[in-house]
């Protein structure tokens, strides 16, 4: 039904190699693979077959959990349209505790609408949700009331703008700090 390629690592392994935990839901142990270090990324696919056979309204989705104390975080989904897909592994060294137990690659039929937004978008919002925040912080620092309303200068875009841009030039971590 699916393979997924570590590159670099691995050559193509068959569903084979998932353990089925579910009806719809395999499970790859990164530990069985016995790599030689852990992978940074993974291509997943669906075989033509398999991809024809989805049915209308489901999907392959894919989840990684870098240890076994870690939750197993959404990379995306594959179907009809999109038979496969690169995606980047997320590392376990984030976290305030040690990493424990093997990474695992998991692999569910779901249904499309049941999936939660790819982690690209889910970042963008956050990043655009913060310069916003940036933006109005700004704002309030020049502001006026007039009734519950806020009365900025008219120019005050070009001034955050010209100050975001400032920063940044000058911090190259700057604009890094936006993103969670």
């Amino acid at each position: 039904m699916f393979g997924v390629v570590f590159p670099d690592y691995t050559f193509p392994l068959d569903a084979t190699a998932f353990a089925q935990v579910a009806p719809n839901s395999w499970l790859l142990d990164l530990s069985t693979l016995a790599l030689a270090a852990a992978p940074r990324s993974a291509v997943v696919f669906l075989l033509p077959a398999a991809a024809a056979a989805l049915p209308p309204g489901k999907a392959v989705a894919v989840y990684f959990q870098a240890a076994a104390n870690r939750p197993f975080a959404f990379l995306g989904a594959l179907g009809a349209t999109r038979p496969s897909a690169s995606f980047s592994l997320p590392e376990a060294g984030d976290e305030p505790e040690p990493a424990v137990g093997p990474a695992k690659l998991g692999v569910a039929v779901e249904d499309v609408a049941a999936l939660p937004p790819p982690p690209d978008e889910q970042r963008a919002e956050r990043v655009a949700l913060r310069v916003g925040e940036n933006l109005f912080n700004f704002m309030q620092s020049f502001c006026g009331a007039d009734g519950g309303k806020l009365v900025v200068p008219t120019d005050i875009l070009d001034r955050w703008f010209r100050k975001f841009q400032e920063r940044a030039k000058k911090d190259p971590t700057y604009l890094k700090s936006f993103d969670f």
